[in-house]
């Protein structure tokens, strides 16, 4: 009796250790790759699951979710033959677990090794200089070549970062040195320019000021010039206007006597005014006969009278 109780305690221990040995609880966003007597057999992804006894077991265990690797630093040359040391962060992501599994043996070191040597080749394409501006483009061909290559394996590259370039010391000074002089020659080149604007802007100045001097010369020139020219008209038709009444005041009744005794008049004063100039002067022989000169100059008036315009 207690040979078979021990049979049916024995019996349950190795039930128990079975079923514990055969269930399996896959957690989330990972993959456990099955093989059935050394076959592959199915993926099992999260949840619960019971494998058969001592055939199935557990081959391999994945991760899905995206993983960070570092890559490490290595020496790359340059397009001018310059070595920098250069490493990054590679992100990747399993997809297919069978693939990961029976494609390569180690997809992690495989694909280490592998943006390493694209990073070299990327990196001998180009100058030293253009290796800190084109970043960008390094990234995407070294993410471009290993996704191409990791596809078989079941692993998709997500992007490829670089972290740091590291240039030999020398290199480095000289790159100061040459940042150094280039802005000194972009100081000199803008006080340069800053002088010749000033000078353009003085000279501007100046033409503007002397066109604006010589319109305004001009514009008082013409103004004097229609100034004088109005005065002078005015003066000619008040004189035409005044000769015009003087006429037809000689014309009318008691204009002839009247013009005889302004004739004698002026001729009086004009006389007084000579005299008064020096203490010797020539007169006419017939000073005296003031008759006379009203006379003659009577007869003159009268001729332009009568040579005038007639209506």
């Amino acid at each position: 009796m207690q040979i078979f109780t021990f049979a049916i305690i024995g019996l349950v221990v190795l039930a128990i250790v079975v079923i514990a040995k055969t269930a399996t609880i896959v957690p989330q966003q990972q993959a456990y790759v099955i093989e059935n007597l050394g076959k592959y057999s199915r993926t099992l992804r999260a949840g619960f699951h019971i494998l058969v006894p001592f055939i199935e077991r557990i081959a391999y265990r994945h991760s899905l979710k995206e993983m960070a690797i570092d890559i490490p630093e290595q020496v790359c040359i340059t397009k001018d033959n310059v070595q920098v040391g250069v490493d990054g962060v590679l992100y990747m992501q399993v997809l297919d677990p069978e693939r990961a599994s029976y494609g390569i043996h180690d997809y992690v070191f495989a694909i280490t090794q592998l943006a390493q040597t694209t990073l070299r080749s990327e990196i001998g394409k180009i100058d030293l200089d253009r290796t800190f501006e084109e970043r960008a483009m390094i990234n995407g061909n070294v993410v471009r070549e290993v996704d191409l290559a990791s596809d078989t394996w079941g692993v998709k590259i997500l992007r490829y970062e670089i972290r740091n370039i590291n240039p030999p010391p020398d290199v480095i000074e000289a790159m100061e040195k040459q940042m150094r002089a280039e802005r000194e020659k972009r100081a000199v080149i803008l006080e340069s320019e800053g002088v010749r604007d000033a000078n353009i802007n003085r000279a501007e100045g100046e033409k503007q000021k002397v066109i604006k001097e010589s319109e305004a010369k001009r514009q008082q020139q013409i103004n004097e010039a229609e100034g004088e020219a109005a005065a002078i008209e005015a003066v000619a038709t008040a004189t035409a206007e005044g000769l015009r009444r003087v006429a037809s005041a000689v014309a009318g009744a008691g204009g002839a006597e009247a013009m005889q005794l302004r004739i004698a008049e002026q001729y009086v004063a004009q006389f007084g005014q000579i005299a008064k100039q020096g203490n010797t002067l020539v007169v006419p022989a017939n000073l005296s006969d003031v008759a006379s000169m009203i006379a003659m100059a009577t007869k003159i008036v009268q001729s332009g009278s009568e040579g005038g315009p007639r209506s």
